[in-house]
């Protein structure tokens, strides 16, 4: 399976970073099953000029059969909206699943996910909105073994 991860820069040795904020999934290096969509978030992460990267990944699902996975097969669903809370508003939020995989929340996800935090959409009112939006995925590698599984192919640039 081809993953992409869009980056300013080559990452040819994916490593497990603290991120400076929050994310749906937490801790973890992210990738995306879309090109498009790591070429996107490539081109937020770069300053006016700059150039950015898809990095493409082959990743050996027969091979990550013994990893533990958290996967959201039909999101949005109680579980997903429940885990991206935790991981979004609880300090110091931890699991022990070696790859997470589901939807990404974009722009117009944030915003309702928003309302629901603030509370002004309950949870099946934000379950409601979230299924007529079009999802695209992420696939979250958490632990350096789940990123042994992943093999550097190339990286593309990425410009507006």
């Amino acid at each position: 399976m081809l993953l992409y991860h869009g980056s300013p820069q080559i990452v040819r040795k994916p490593r497990i970073l603290i991120p400076n904020r929050t994310l749906d999934y937490g801790i973890g290096f992210y990738t995306t099953t879309s090109e498009q969509q790591a070429h996107d978030w490539a081109l937020r992460r770069i300053s006016s000029g700059a150039c950015g990267y898809v990095n493409v990944y082959e990743f050996d699902e027969t091979a990550a059969a013994a990893l533990k996975r958290l996967i959201f097969s039909n999101p949005p669903e109680d579980d997903w909206v429940d885990f991206v809370y935790a991981n979004r508003n609880n300090r110091g939020f931890t699991h022990d699943n070696d790859l997470v995989y589901g939807p990404v929340a974009n722009d117009r996800v944030y915003a309702a996910f928003a309302l629901y935090e603030q509370g002004l959409l309950n949870k099946q009112e934000l379950i409601l909105e979230l299924k007529t939006y079009t999802l695209i995925d992420q696939m979250v590698f958490h632990t350096d073994k789940a990123l042994k599984y992943l093999k550097f192919i190339e990286a593309k640039e990425a410009r507006p």
